[in-house]
C-alpha cells in the first residue's frame, strides 16, 4: 500500500489513496443497477420492450444508470457548496466525505467509458471520449484541487435527470403529451438555471480563485480544466438552443399548427 501511495503522490493524486475503494465499489454498483434494469424494466414496461431492437434495450438501461448517478451527485453537490471548510479554501480545500461524492462520479464515468467502448458501434468515439475526459476531470480533483467548485459540474446533472425523463417518455409513447410538455419546460428551466446562469457565474469565480494561486497550479490542470470548462460552456449554450428548437417542433403554437 505504501508503494501504491507513493505512486499516487508522484501522480499528484494524493487523496485518492483514501477513495479508490469507493471508486471501484461505485463502478461495480452501477454495473449492478444496469443488470437490475435488464431484469426488471422489460417486466415493468412490456409494451415498450416488445418493440425494442438492437441497441434500444441497452440504451434504456444506460439511461437508467445515468439517472441514478445524476440524482446521487446532484444531492451531494448541494452539501458541498454548503460546506464551510471547503468554502474557506475553494481551490485546494479537502473534505473526505465530499471527495467520496467525486469518487462516485469517478466510478460512474469509469463504468460509462467501459460501456461506451463495449457499445462503440452504437455510441461512437464521442461517447468514449466523453466518458474518459469526464473521468480524468474528476480524478484530478484528488490532488486535491477545486473540491469546492467541482460541485458545479455535479450540479449540471440536474438538467440531465429531466433530459433522461424526456427520452424515457419518447420510448413509452408519450411524445407530445402534456406530461412531456411539463417535463420539457422543467428541463429548460433547470438547464438554463444550472448550466447557463449558475455554471457560467461559478466558472468565473472558480477561475478568479485559481488565477490568484496560479503559481501552485500545474500546467496539466490548466489544460484539462480550462479546456473542459470552455468546451462545456460553449456546448451548454448550443444544447440550450437545440432544446428550444426541439420543444418548438414537438409542441408548435396553435397559430403555427393551423398553418402547417
Amino acid at each position: 500500500m505504501d508503494t501504491f501511495g507513493s505512486i499516487l503522490d508522484q501522480l499528484a493524486l494524493s487523496t485518492l489513496r483514501y477513495h479508490w475503494q469507493t471508486v471501484l465499489t461505485s463502478t461495480f454498483l452501477f454495473a449492478i443497477i444496469y443488470e437490475c434494469s435488464r431484469i426488471f424494466s422489460p417486466v415493468m414496461f412490456p409494451k415498450t420492450f416488445q418493440f425494442f431492437k438492437g441497441y434500444n434495450a441497452p440504451n434504456w438501461h444506460v439511461h437508467v444508470v445515468s439517472t441514478v448517478h445524476c440524482m446521487i451527485v446532484v444531492i451531494g453537490s448541494f452539501f458541498i457548496f454548503g460546506n464551510e471548510e471547503l468554502g474557506q479554501d475553494r481551490v485546494f480545500g479537502y473534505v473526505r466525505w465530499a471527495a467520496d461524492i467525486y469518487s462516485v462520479s469517478c466510478g460512474y464515468f469509469l463504468w460509462d467509458t467501459i460501456v461506451a467502448i463495449y457499445f462503440y458501434k452504437y455510441q461512437g468515439i464521442s461517447m468514449v471520449l466523453h466518458g474518459a475526459v469526464s473521468l480524468s476531470v474528476f480524478l484530478f480533483s484528488f490532488r486535491p484541487f477545486v473540491n469546492y467548485y467541482g460541485a458545479i459540474f455535479l450540479m449540471y446533472e440536474l438538467s440531465t435527470i429531466f433530459l433522461n425523463f424526456h427520452w424515457f417518455m419518447d420510448k413509452l409513447g408519450w411524445t407530445g403529451s402534456k406530461i412531456q410538455l411539463v417535463n420539457g419546460i422543467v428541463l429548460l428551466i433547470t438547464f438554463f438555471g444550472a448550466r447557463i446562469v449558475f455554471g457560467t457565474v461559478m466558472s468565473y469565480k472558480m477561475w478568479s480563485d485559481v488565477i490568484a494561486v496560479k503559481e501552485d497550479v500545474p500546467l496539466r490542470y490548466w489544460i484539462v480544466y480550462g479546456g473542459g470548462n470552455i468546451a462545456t460552456t460553449c456546448l451548454n449554450f448550443w444544447w440550450f438552443s437545440q432544446m428550444i428548437a426541439m420543444l418548438r417542433k414537438r409542441f408548435p403554437s396553435k397559430e403555427t399548427a393551423k398553418h402547417s
